[in-house]
């Protein structure tokens, strides 16, 4: 059995920071080591007091000075829009039907998914994000492309093809049967299979009838433990549309609850307009509210709101995500950094041990995962990585005045992004320096710069 320490200063959180001065919400090492065997965590604290009890013959990986957390945790993406980021459209309805929609037909083919697959997972481990829930195209080739990728790189993920059966074009339609049968595959084939978790996922209620939001329900009935995704209350426009198509429902929210589809397993995109007793039966079934606050800025959404759905009498579970292609980084960091301008905005603080316990456990626990991920307690899977605060020329002349760990996390917040990130670690084998290594040897992915076609200017 292969033992690798990895050393570094280690930070991993055990609560929610109720302010910036809240020490007992993290473990923090400044000389600490993680004993790493078979993929998992078999001892995490103090250098030396681990180093003391292993053999001569561990591999041992020096990551000082820097700083070891565990893996971040992006709780919704778009796997097959990553060639619409940035792409100029007034709203949201605009930039679907314009880009996003036909982007989105080209995962019928295979091949097109695998080369995407590819590209998707290697950003992933650039940026430090070892967790992602993705929505897939409504194609299922789409879904076996990303979960045969993510199976091939042991990586813990969560994904659906989406279910969406009218107002999209042609080539996105899917019937309830066929939503219902594909799901129900993709479940057999994938859920369970490695590190692999399936995601019950209707696009949102404006692309999927009665009859297919009931396929969806029937499916959350016979799989009670697969989480569910879909969208709420990003635009005002697609509010009004939505409850248009839904006049027996007593808002957006209650559509989802009609058909069974809220609950602690269930992650609803964006979440900016909700009314009071939307938030109330968020709250009382448990649903997550996903904050994606490069994604809201770029198409003008809204302004996310965090204090009210957290500090509420009834409270409503939040998570932090990039949204890509809609977002517009896959930096967890950059996400966070927006999330914190968002905040100022509203004339509210977001303090940097906030800021990284939302990017890992505080996603682990919206995803009722932090068993396995978010944390580098012992028995948990070794997904976890090394950041840099000096990692670019600007970035090390700030670092040369910072005096706290507070001040170490919101410099990174503020100022990395996959530059930041040194390593990333999956299952305990380190990832970023292997893909960057295979992107040299490999000329497809190697070639950043592409010469245009002469028929596309």
């Amino acid at each position: 059995m292969t033992s690798t320490l990895i050393r570094g200063r280690i930070l991993s959180f055990t609560r929610p920071p109720t302010d910036i001065g809240d020490n007992g919400a993290y473990v923090y090492e400044e000389d600490g080591a993680l004993l790493v065997e078979n993929g998992l965590i078999v001892a995490s604290g103090g250098y030396d007091a681990i180093r003391a009890e292993v053999t001569d013959d561990v591999v041992e990986i020096d990551h000082r000075p820097h700083l070891i957390l565990p893996g971040l945790i992006d709780t919704h993406l778009h796997f097959p829009q990553m060639q619409v980021i940035g792409s100029y459209a007034a709203n949201l309805l605009e930039w679907l039907n314009t880009y996003t929609f036909p982007e989105e037909c080209r995962f019928v083919e295979r091949a097109h998914a695998d080369r995407i697959a590819g590209h998707f997972f290697d950003e992933m481990v650039r940026h430090g994000t070892t967790t992602a829930v993705a929505y897939c195209s409504v194609h299922k080739a789409s879904a076996d492309a990303f979960f045969t990728e993510a199976l091939r790189r042991n990586m813990r993920m969560v994904a659906g093809k989406v279910m969406m059966d009218r107002n999209a074009p042609q080539g996105l339609l899917d019937t309830p049967e066929m939503g219902y049968d594909e799901t129900r595959a993709v479940i057999r084939e994938w859920h369970g299979k490695g590190r692999n978790h399936v995601a019950i996922t209707p696009r949102f209620a404006i692309t999927s009838t009665p009859e297919q939001m009931s396929a969806a329900q029937a499916l959350a009935l016979e799989f009670p433990d697969l989480h569910i995704q879909t969208h709420l209350s990003e635009n005002r426009d697609e509010i009004d549309f939505t409850c248009s198509l839904y006049p027996e429902a007593t808002d957006y929210t209650d559509i989802y609850a009609r058909y069974g589809l809220m609950g602690k397993k269930t992650l609803l995109g964006h979440c900016i307009h909700l009314s009071e007793r939307e938030m109330d039966a968020m709250s009382e079934t448990g649903s997550v509210a996903v904050h994606c606050p490069t994604s809201n800025l770029f198409l003008g959404s809204g302004l996310f709101p965090l204090r009210k759905l957290m500090n509420r009498e009834k409270p409503v579970r939040v998570s932090l995500a990039t949204d890509i292609g809609g977002g517009t980084s896959y930096s967890m960091l950059r996400t966070l950094d927006e999330a914190y301008k968002i905040q100022q905005l509203q004339g509210e603080r977001l303090n940097p041990f906030e800021s990284f316990y939302f990017m890992t456990l505080g996603n682990a626990r919206a995803l009722s995962l932090e068993d396995r991920i978010g944390t580098l307690e012992v028995g948990t899977d070794a997904d976890f990585i090394v950041l840099s605060m000096a990692a670019t020329s600007a970035m090390a002349l700030k670092a040369e005045v910072v005096r706290s760990l507070a001040d170490e996390l919101f410099l990174l917040q503020t100022m990395g992004d996959d530059r930041a990130v040194v390593e990333t670690y999956v299952a305990g084998q380190a990832a970023k320096t292997t893909i960057g290594r295979l992107a040299s040897e490999d000329g497809e992915r190697g070639n950043i710069f592409l010469p245009l076609s002469p028929s596309r200017p």
